[in-house]
């Protein structure tokens, strides 16, 4: 048996008052990135091994797998997306991360003390570490923003894709959170997120090194990414308002 697959079969618990402390701490102050990560370990159970399963069953994670590919490694190279068509994913995602003052290596810091990442075989920790890099690749795909409800979105999205009880746990808070600010399209909003994320392929297992020098909407209408339209109708509402 190998590492990966104990893994799997070893229950991992789950920590409901260190997840609803951390939640304290991150709605007292949103941008404390970090008990996003505490949240999502203390819930997450198998998740994270269950996911791997299903990637590594595929042609193109096997080949990520044998590879040792980095995707944080090509969405840091800043040169090499500023080469792609005008029209690319690559281009798209310069701009986002430009736009919003970011970089690929955001998320880094915040996870790296997460006790589900240590230890780990080197694939599994290889597919962990893709997971968390992808996130700004699904901000640009998808069209939400990193405002307050873009992100409660996008966690609905990103839990239909990888079921995982921390995310479901900050969504439904932040639906709560969000509901008095924005009123009570906030729910059937971030639903419709999640539906739309239950209908995409399966994003985590996607070749993002290649997708990355493809136009844009070729790359939403090959994975079924469909246009956030109630978001952006809020959006627009919002903007609007504040004008």
């Amino acid at each position: 048996m190998n590492k990966t697959s104990g893994l799997a079969k070893k229950k991992t618990p789950i920590q409901w008052r260190k997840a609803i402390s951390a939640m304290r701490r991150l709605i007292a102050n949103p941008e404390a990135t970090e008990e996003v990560f505490v949240i999502i370990e203390s819930l997450a159970g198998n998740a994270l091994e269950k996911g791997f399963q299903r990637f590594r069953a595929t042609a193109t994670g096997q080949q990520i797998l044998a590879e040792k590919r980095s995707l944080l490694d090509s969405l840091r190279d800043r040169e090499m997306l500023a080469e792609q068509p005008q029209h690319s994913l690559a281009a798209h995602y310069l701009n986002f991360v430009i736009k919003e003052d970011i970089s690929a290596d955001g998320l880094v810091e915040p996870s790296e003390d997460m006790r589900s990442t240590r230890n780990l075989d080197a694939d599994l920790l290889l597919f962990a570490n893709r997971q968390r890099d992808m996130h700004d690749l699904w901000h640009t795909l998808t069209n939400y923003g990193r405002d307050e409800l873009g992100e409660v979105c996008l966690l609905a999205f990103t839990c239909a894709q990888s079921p995982n009880r921390g995310i479901a746990f900050i969504t439904l808070v932040g639906v709560y959170q969000m509901i008095k600010r924005y009123g009570w399209d906030v729910p059937g909003t971030v639903l419709s997120a999640y539906r739309d994320g239950k209908k995409a392929q399966w994003l985590p297992a996607q070749d993002w090194e290649a997708l990355l020098r493809q136009p844009i909407g070729q790359v939403r209408s090959k994975l079924n990414i469909r246009p956030p339209r109630r978001y952006q109708h809020i959006r627009r509402f919002e903007l609007r308002a504040d004008a």
